[in-house]
């Protein structure tokens, strides 16, 4: 018997949704083959078999959330697999002994009637009808348990200071014949989630501006063909941006920073974050040291970010410690857009279509 067990998730991940099994409780596997995929606040993963075998049941189904070293399901190894584990017969049912019977009902005593509410201060009941308290409710601290004004204002305080009760769940909206509910995967989730928080919590200013691209189109013109010729890639856009966006960082140093509570962490690298959106989401890869990069290696590293994101392929060391983003809304032909910050990062770019 071998387990399939969750894998180690990452840095700060601990736990994983169960996206899909590929195989069902009792298919043969063989090594190396994926079993399931597992769904992070930031990429997926997939878990592959052990071993040669049959897969003999699942301990974690679709949607299950798991975390690292949680066991997802069993695999009975080799020729002793060959066939899927026979479903244990029933256990034969015990007799239960009759019900004892039950003890006749005892008399109840009888109540104590209510005590008397406290007489209220003529000030205390003011307060009290002014906002609707219960003044039978308030201990009251003057002669002979009487309210006072003073025990009135502190339940009203105590009332404003209280918890306010967690909304009931609503109902789920009735589903019209031509619609359709789908569940968001994790990612989508979390993506939501955090583009949310960063416009809560950041103070964000949008600016726009053109740029005269007719120098870089020229000189992109002019080389692309033996660039891509020398280099194996072809020479586009996001390299020159890449350029640019590290040249301004350097000058302006506060936009490479990162605020950590009381503190401003200054960062002396340029990892750039750029946008990729894919059919989970979008997501952030990271290119590292991009200032030590030639065009060729940026259009290289970006390429294969893109590649892996696409593919369902990113760690979670591709998605963690960049400085600044880049967001490319102009491959989708938009002429304007708003992005969000990507935290605790201080700024983003969003370059758009070249017209």
């Amino acid at each position: 018997m071998a387990d399939i067990m969750t894998p180690a998730l990452g840095e700060s991940v601990t736990e994983a949704t169960v996206a899909r099994w590929t195989k069902k409780a009792g298919d043969a596997v063989r090594k190396d083959e994926i079993l399931v995929e597992l769904e992070t606040d930031k990429v997926s993963l997939e878990v592959a078999a052990p071993a040669d075998g049959v897969l003999e049941f699942i301990a974690a189904e679709e949607g299950a959330t798991v975390e690292p070293g949680a066991v997802l399901g069993r695999l009975a190894e080799g020729a002793a697999g060959a066939k899927a584990a026979p479903a244990a017969a029933p256990a034969a049912k015990k007799e239960e002994p009759a019900p004892a019977p039950a003890p006749a009902p005892k008399a109840e005593a009888p109540k104590a009637a209510p005590a008397a509410a406290a007489p209220l201060a003529p000030s205390a009941q003011r307060i009290v009808a002014e906002n609707n308290l219960d003044g039978g409710a308030i201990a009251g601290s003057g002669k002979d348990g009487r309210v006072t004004k003073g025990d009135a204002i502190a339940a009203l305080e105590a009332r404003a200071n209280a918890p306010a009760a967690p909304a009931a769940p609503s109902a789920p909206r009735e589903i019209h014949e031509r619609e359709e509910r789908v569940r968001m995967t994790r990612l989508r989730q979390t993506i939501a989630r955090r583009l949310k928080e960063a416009q809560n919590n950041a103070a964000m200013l949008t600016t726009f501006n053109e740029v005269d691209m007719s120098a870089v189109m020229a000189l992109r013109n002019q080389y692309k063909d033996g660039f891509e010729k020398s280099h194996g890639v072809k020479l586009g856009f996001m390299s020159f941006f890449v350029k640019a966006v590290i040249h301004g960082l350097k000058h302006v140093p506060d936009v490479n920073a990162e605020i950590d509570g009381t503190d401003i962490i200054y960062k002396n690298h340029y990892d750039i974050g750029v946008a990729v959106g894919t059919e989970k989401g979008l997501v952030v890869p990271v290119l590292r040291d991009a200032d030590a990069l030639s065009l060729a290696g940026i259009e290289k590293g970006i390429g294969a970010l893109g590649k892996k994101a696409r593919d369902g392929g990113l760690a979670m060391d591709d998605l963690q410690g960049g400085t600044f983003t880049i967001s490319n809304g102009g491959v989708y032909g938009s002429l304007m857009s708003t992005p969000i910050l990507n935290a605790p990062q201080s700024g983003i770019l969003g370059m758009h279509k070249i017209q």
